[in-house]
């Protein structure tokens, strides 16, 4: 999975936001055994302080978080210089039209519902957005 990312020695780092343990975990594992690294966060502000400070090759993002809301924090996302160009996927049990636009417009990369996202499923969509958004050395 990771065949280009291998051959410069480096890891795909990913940012999971997502307050359910158990979600979280089960996609964790599975990103995990495919070569990823992952970090996690339980809340949007957790979150936007890791996306600043590890600098995520690739983010997920729930959108129903406690404090601040995942529109909130990919609108935050994409005013702060250090994650401004990063990858956003939005992974959530809400598929609402109007959300789904939203989220489009704030500039994520895809929309997930959940329900209909298994982990190899995940996995594989880190991969599809690696290869066309992984294409420099670590910033």
């Amino acid at each position: 999975m990771l065949t280009e990312l291998s051959e410069r020695d480096e890891q795909l780092r990913v940012l999971m936001i997502e307050d359910d343990t158990a979600v979280a975990d089960m996609y964790r594992l599975r990103l995990e055994k495919d070569g990823y690294e992952v970090t996690t966060a339980r809340t949007g502000e957790e979150g936007l302080v890791h996306a600043a400070g590890d600098r995520p090759d690739l983010i997920y993002l729930d959108l129903r978080l406690p404090g601040i809301d995942g529109l909130e924090v990919l609108r935050r996302l994409r005013t702060m210089t250090a994650t401004a160009q990063t990858p956003v996927i939005i992974l959530t049990n809400f598929g609402r039209p109007e959300l789904m636009e939203r989220g489009l417009e704030l500039g994520a990369l895809e929309f997930l519902i959940k329900a209909d996202t298994t982990p190899a499923r995940l996995s594989q969509s880190a991969g599809r957005w690696a290869e066309h958004h992984v294409t420099s050395p670590r910033r």
